[in-house]
């Protein structure tokens, strides 16, 4: 790591706590941690590293961070400094309801004011399922205090019959198996055993590898750190390796404002679109740049989709591979020495400069991670869309679709909401035909609330009996990371507020051209103004609480989902200067 000047321990962010003699203040927080246990010369001098864990017993992607959050104190008292764990939201994909999506700003606020209002130097930020990832760099970020990111790690591969498995990819799969008659209910429970072996996020190059990949690429964790399984040794050395490193950057003072550059935003939207990542990323890169102070758009992902090829073979993008052969193929790094003409490799990490984290990366298997002359794709994962149905954009994961279906018209069957989509998705009077074209509203950031995972809408059962697998489907919701299929997502304005999405009726046709990047319903502008005049807005969700102030603040899909009164910049002092 290039040279800079070492702080003072006067110069510490926490002496103003601990070390400014003659204070009553001061005074009375030494005698505190003195309560605690601890005597002076363990922190004073010293820098004081937050570990900021995720853990929580119902979440099984972070469930052995309690272990890890152990590891990496030993790594920050092997490096001189004062390690404190601080326990904060964990946002669990599987089991938090509507949606964690409702709840990542409210992690990313706890983050940010957590390590504002403490006595802290630097921070170990550990995390890893979807929402977690951007949250704690949002937080970070807005609070610009030195930090390092520990990827919670993937978890092994499932097995079933011989058969490997990918959480929620081969879910998917195997409930419309389930649902054309093609797997019986005890092969189901049979397989239920075998889909998630062990504590880590989804192994398949959904959301939280895909988010963990951006945190890498954007030069906040050590190198090759995403991609190393959850219960390999490899990742307990990492996190105290992390612990080490966080010590060394608050003695440096390198903080988030520094690493978080427009370049290196631009570089991990290559790798998202390189690694056929989750549609997700679109979102919570926005909002990360936007909190760095970077306008980000969907027009920098259109444009640079058209630049990298993805070269990841990992599912749902990618036909065979999980996370643990693309780590055993080399990790990140290996990945990014096949796209270095791409990368701004003079920009500085948390561990010396890009070019220096991909110093010796090798690519030991070139099935997994592919040459530039055999990718998986020609052009990044994810295409951008424009038109009247979406003029402010809408996003496909068109590497996942069935190629037949990327240029498409057909006769639109709307659902208002997802429960009403779920009890009348195999009603016959619906017409609903291979062709046709599935739209979901009242999903999106306010409508759903929270911008629910339902835009992989499931198709019904008499077409998959007939071995239909694939749809064009539109919605204001996401969907998951590991989903896949024809599905535009993210439909900006959403219906709920008003957008077009609002004034499709069953029966009109809508036309769907990928290589043009264009979504239009085909119903001239006289009548849809006439059927806006018609509209009436759907009730307000939420009267008060959280769910209130999330109402009030939250922005679009195109614009990142964050809360305005947290995106917009001004002034936000340190307690201590008030």
């Amino acid at each position: 790591m290039t040279d800079r000047e070492r702080l003072n321990p006067e110069e510490l962010r926490s002496h103003q706590w601990y070390g400014t003699e003659g204070q009553l203040r001061t005074w009375s927080h030494n005698a505190r941690m003195r309560q605690l246990g601890y005597e002076a010369e363990e922190y004073r001098g010293r820098p004081v590293i937050a570990v900021l864990n995720t853990w929580s017993d119902i979440n099984p992607c972070h469930v052995h961070l309690r272990e890890r959050a152990e590891a990496v104190k030993r790594g920050v008292w092997q490096a001189g400094g004062f390690p404190l764990e601080f326990p904060v939201a964990t946002l669990s994909e599987t089991y938090q309801k509507p949606t964690p999506m409702l709840y990542r700003n409210l992690l990313a606020m706890e983050t940010e004011e957590l390590l504002r209002s403490y006595p802290i130097d630097a921070a170990v930020l550990l995390g890893g399922c979807d929402k977690s990832t951007p949250a704690l760099l949002m937080g970070a970020a807005s609070a610009d205090v030195p930090s390092i990111f520990a990827p919670a790690g993937p978890m092994l591969p499932g097995h079933w019959r011989g058969e490997t498995l990918g959480s929620g990819t081969d879910m998917w799969k195997y409930w419309d198996e389930h649902r054309a008659g093609n797997l019986t209910d005890c092969e189901l429970r049979e397989l239920q055993g075998g889909l998630a072996r062990s504590p880590g996020h989804c192994m398949t190059m959904g959301t939280a590898s895909t988010m963990t990949a951006a945190a890498e690429a954007l030069g906040m964790t050590l190198p090759g750190a995403s991609s190393i399984p959850a219960v390999e040794s490899g990742h307990e050395r990492m996190a105290a390796a992390s612990g080490r490193r966080a010590v060394e950057l608050a003695w440096t003072g390198l903080k988030p404002s520094e690493i978080l550059t427009r370049e290196a935003f631009e570089d991990a939207v290559t790798t998202v679109l390189g690694l056929g990542g989750s549609t997700n990323a679109v979102i919570h890169l926005i909002a990360m740049a936007g909190r760095a102070g970077i306008k980000l758009t969907l027009d920098d992902f259109d444009r640079i989709a058209r630049t990298v090829p993805v070269l990841a073979n990992v599912r749902p993008g990618g036909q065979t591979y999980l996370m643990e052969d693309f780590y055993f193929a080399g990790g990140l790094p290996a990945f990014l020495s096949r796209i270095t003409d791409l990368l701004h490799l003079d920009r500085p990490t948390v561990n010396g400069t890009l070019g220096e984290q991909l110093e010796g990366a090798v690519v030991h298997n070139d099935d997994v991670i592919r040459t530039r002359d055999n990718p998986v794709a020609r052009e990044g994962g994810v295409a951008v869309l424009r038109g009247n149905l979406c003029p402010d954009g809408a996003v496909i994961k068109h590497i996942s679709a069935e190629r037949h279906l990327l240029k498409h018209t057909g006769r639109a069957v709307v659902f208002d909401d997802y429960k009403t989509m779920q009890r009348t998705i195999n009603d016959p009077s619906l017409n609903i035909t291979a062709d046709s074209v599935l739209v979901l509203r009242n999903a999106g950031p306010k409508g759903g609330p929270g911008m629910p995972e339902y835009g992989m809408l499931p198709l019904p059962d008499h077409l998959l009996k007939q071995g239909v697998r694939d749809m064009v489907r539109i919605s204001d919701a996401r969907m998951s990371g590991t989903s896949y299929g024809t599905c535009v997502l993210h439909v900006a304005p959403e219906s709920y507020v008003g957008g077009p999405l609002a004034l499709v009726r069953t029966g009109d046709t809508i036309t769907l051209d990928v290589e043009a990047r264009t979504l239009r319903l085909n119903v001239d502008d006289d009548e849809l103004e006439r059927r806006r005049a018609d509209w009436t807005p759907p009730p307000t969700r939420y009267e008060r609480g959280y769910g209130a102030l999330y109402n009030e603040q939250i922005t679009q899909a195109d614009t990142g989902c964050d809360f305005e009164f947290l995106a917009r910049p001004g002034k936000y002092p340190d307690p201590y200067a008030l």
